[in-house]
C-alpha cells in the first residue's frame, strides 16, 4: 500500500505521512492509494511537484464530474458568465454598428451631398448650359465649322469629288472623259479605215486589191482603168460625194450626236433628261415627306385632343381609382392585409363617402388591425392644403389612423406638389398609373404608412421600442424620392441624349427600393 499526503507544499510519501500545516483556505488531505491503476499512473510522475499537480487536477475533475452527476452545477455562476459574454458582445456590436453607420454616412455624403457631393457636381457639369454635353453636341452639329457641316460639304458640297465628277466643264469629269474616249475611238477608227483604203499604204486593203488585180489580169483596158479610178474615187476624201467621204461625215454626225446626248446645255440630251428626272423624283420625295409630317402632326393632335377629352371626363377619374385599388390590393395581398374599396359607400360621417380604399393590416403585422385609408384623385384643382384637408376627413370617415393621398401624375405640376411627402399621419404622393417606374413611390408611401401605424400603436401601448431606425428610413425615403424626381425631370428634358443620367436615376430608384425594404424589415422585426 502506498500512502500519499497532499499538502500545499507538496506530496509526502510514507507510512505515517501527514502535514500539520493548516491555514485559512487550506485543507490537508492524506490519501491511501490502493487501486493498482491509480498507483501506476501516479508512479509515472517521478517529480514530486508534477505528481502533486496531476493529482490535484484529477481530484478537481473528478469532483466536478461527481457534482454534475448529482445535479449540483453552479447555475448562478453560469448565468453570470453568460451575461458577461452577452454584454461584451453587445458592446462590440454597438461599436461596430456605429463605425459602419459613420462610414456609410461619410461615403453617401461624399457622393450624394446636394451641395458638395461628387455626383451632384458631375451632373451639374454635364447638364448645365455650357456643360460637357452641350459642348459635345455643339461641336458635332452646330455652325458651319461643325463636323456635320464639314462632312456634308466634303461629300456633296460644291467642291466635293462627286460634284467635280458631274461638272460638265470639268476636264476630269465623267462627261469630259466619255467625250474624249468617244472622240479618240472615232479618230482611231477613221485613221484605220483611211489607211486600209490609201494607195500609199502598201499593206492596205486597196493596195492589196490593186496588186492582186495587176498580178491576175495584167494590163487591162481603158474600161477597167476607168473602173479602178472610179473605185479609187469612192475612197477619196477629196470627193465630197465619195463613199468614204459620206462614211466620214456620218461618223462625225454620230460623234456630234453622242456629244450632244451627254451635254447639259442641250435640253433634249439624255443627260439633261436624266437630271430632270432626278430632280423631279427628289421633289416628289420632298412633297411625300411633307405630307407624311402633316399627317403625323394631325394624328398627334387628334390623340392629344382625345386624351384631353378623356382626362376631362368623369370616367377617366374612375379609371385612375381602379388602378389605385388594383395596385393596393396586389401589394396588400402579398402581406396578408385586407383591402376594401369603399368609395361608393358612406362611412362614419353622415352622408359622406370620402375615402376610396381602406387597408386593414394583417393579424401577423406589428400593428395588426390598424387601418390606412387611401384617397385617389385625378384632378388638377387639388393643392397640397386641399389634399390634406380631404385626407383628414377621409381618416375620420373610415376610422383610420393613417391616410395616403394618391394624385395622378401630370395634375400636380401646377400645384407644386412633390412626388412624395409626409405630413404627420398623412402621406401625399404623385403616381403615374401608366409608368411602372413610378411604382416605387407608391410602394414607399404604403411602407411609410405602415411604419406610422406601428409607431402609433406602440406609442398607445407605452412601448419602449426605439423607432430611430424607422424615422431615419422615412426621412431617407423623402430625400431619395426628391432626388429621383429631380433627376428624372432633368433626364427627360434633354430628350434621351444623356443615358448616364437615366442610369443614375435607375440607381437612385434601386436605392429607394432598398430603403423601402429596410423600412419593411424594421417593421417586421417588431412583430
Amino acid at each position: 500500500m502506498q500512502k500519499t499526503v497532499l499538502t500545499p507544499d507538496g506530496i509526502t510519501n510514507g507510512a505515517n505521512g501527514a502535514s500539520s500545516q493548516n491555514g485559512a483556505g487550506v485543507m490537508d488531505l492524506t490519501l491511501h492509494i490502493t487501486d493498482p491503476e491509480l498507483r501506476e499512473t501516479l508512479a509515472e510522475y517521478v517529480n514530486v511537484g508534477q505528481r502533486h499537480d496531476f493529482a490535484m487536477s484529477a481530484l478537481k475533475i473528478g469532483s466536478i464530474a461527481l457534482q454534475q452527476a448529482r445535479g449540483r452545477i453552479d447555475v448562478e455562476r453560469v448565468r453570470q458568465e453568460g451575461d458577461r459574454i452577452i454584454e461584451n458582445m453587445q458592446s462590440v456590436l454597438t461599436l461596430h454598428q456605429s463605425s459602419v453607420a459613420d462610414k456609410i454616412n461619410t461615403s453617401l455624403a461624399l457622393y450624394f451631398d446636394p451641395n458638395s457631393g461628387q455626383f451632384s457636381q458631375r451632373v451639374r457639369r454635364l447638364v448645365e448650359n455650357d456643360g460637357e454635353l452641350a459642348s459635345v453636341i455643339r461641336a458635332r452639329i452646330d455652325g458651319d465649322g461643325s463636323e456635320l457641316a464639314k462632312t456634308l460639304d466634303a461629300r456633296v458640297g460644291a467642291s466635293s469629288p462627286l460634284m467635280n465628277m458631274l461638272n460638265p466643264k470639268s476636264s476630269d469629269g465623267v462627261i469630259a472623259k466619255i467625250t474624249k474616249s468617244t472622240e479618240d475611238t472615232l479618230v482611231a477608227q477613221r485613221e484605220r479605215i483611211l489607211r486600209e483604203f490609201s494607195l500609199d499604204n502598201g499593206d492596205g486593203a486597196l493596195s492589196r486589191m490593186v496588186d492582186e488585180l495587176k498580178k491576175t489580169h495584167g494590163k487591162v483596158g481603158e474600161d477597167l482603168q476607168k473602173s479602178i479610178e472610179s473605185a479609187t474615187g469612192e475612197f477619196s476624201l477629196d470627193n465630197k460625194d465619195s463613199a468614204l467621204s459620206r462614211l466620214v461625215n456620218r461618223v462625225g454626225e454620230a460623234q456630234a450626236q453622242i456629244s450632244k446626248e451627254f451635254s447639259l446645255d442641250e435640253e433634249g440630251s439624255a443627260l439633261a433628261r436624266m437630271r430632270r428626272d432626278l430632280l423631279s423624283e427628289i421633289e416628289k420625295q420632298g412633297k411625300a415627306n411633307a405630307e407624311f409630317q402633316q399627317n403625323v402632326v394631325g394624328k398627334l393632335a387628334e390623340m392629344a385632343a382625345r386624351k384631353e377629352e378623356s382626362e376631362r371626363s368623369t370616367r377617366h377619374g374612375v379609371e385612375f381609382e381602379d388602378a389605385v385599388f388594383d395596385f393596393v390590393r396586389e401589394r396588400g395581398g402579398r402581406a396578408g392585409d385586407v383591402v376594401e374599396r369603399t368609395g361608393a359607400t358612406t362611412g362614419l360621417l353622415r352622408g359622406r363617402k370620402v375615402g376610396d380604399v381602406v387597408i386593414t393590416l394583417s393579424p401577423e403585422h406589428a400593428a395588426a388591425g390598424a387601418k390606412i385609408v387611401v384617397e385617389a384623385k385625378r384632378d388638377s384643382s387639388y393643392t397640397l392644403d386641399k389634399a390634406l384637408k380631404e385626407l383628414d376627413e377621409a381618416r375620420r370617415n373610415r376610422g383610420a389612423g393613417v391616410g395616403l393621398f394618391a394624385l395622378s401624375a401630370g395634375y400636380a405640376a401646377g400645384a407644386g406638389i412633390p412626388a412624395f411627402g409626409r405630413h404627420g399621419d398623412d402621406i401625399v404622393i404623385v403616381w403615374d398609373a401608366e409608368d411602372s417606374a413610378s411604382d416605387v413611390v407608391f410602394d414607399a408611401g404604403l411602407s411609410v404608412a405602415k411604419a406610422i401605424s406601428v409607431q402609433s400603436k406602440s406609442g398607445a401601448d407605452d412601448s419602449d421600442t426605439d423607432f430611430t431606425a424607422i424615422d431615419k428610413a422615412i426621412a431617407e425615403i423623402q430625400r431619395e424620392t426628391a432626388k429621383l424626381n429631380d433627376i428624372t425631370k432633368s433626364a427627360n428634358a434633354i430628350d434621351g441624349h444623356v443615358t448616364k443620367i437615366l442610369e443614375h436615376a435607375r440607381i437612385m430608384r434601386n436605392g429607394l427600393n432598398r430603403q423601402v425594404s429596410a423600412l419593411n424589415e424594421q417593421i417586421d422585426a417588431l412583430r
